[in-house]
């Protein structure tokens, strides 16, 4: 029995030692990547906030339907990568310092 938890305890302290360090690298470029595209997909959304001056000025209503759908679906796409890649960063975050945890044990 004494044997096996020695066993037990090189293995893990072998893990902690190699897979850790790897993993944290790999969790940090992903974090950088994220923030990158998350930069730039922010700057191609359009800024066009004007949404509630049109139906005051009725000039939303001079431009067709095409041309509307057109923009917001671009836009839209570019908030769903935006939100996509936010998300993928918080989690990798979040895995980051719990391998930093694990690792100070």
């Amino acid at each position: 029995m004494n044997y096996l938890s020695t066993l037990l305890d090189a293995t893990q302290s072998d893990f902690l030692t190699k897979t850790l360090p790897i993993l944290r690298y790999i969790l940090f470029f992903i974090v950088v990547a994220c923030a990158i595209v998350i930069i730039i997909t922010t700057l191609m959304q359009s800024n066009n906030n004007s949404e509630g001056m049109d139906s005051i000025t009725g000039s939303g209503s001079q431009e067709s339907y095409y041309a509307q759908n057109k923009g917001s679906s671009r836009d839209g796409k570019l908030k769903i990568v935006t939100i996509v890649m936010a998300s993928i960063a918080i989690v990798s975050i979040i895995l980051y310092f719990v391998t930093e945890l694990i690792n100070r044990r």
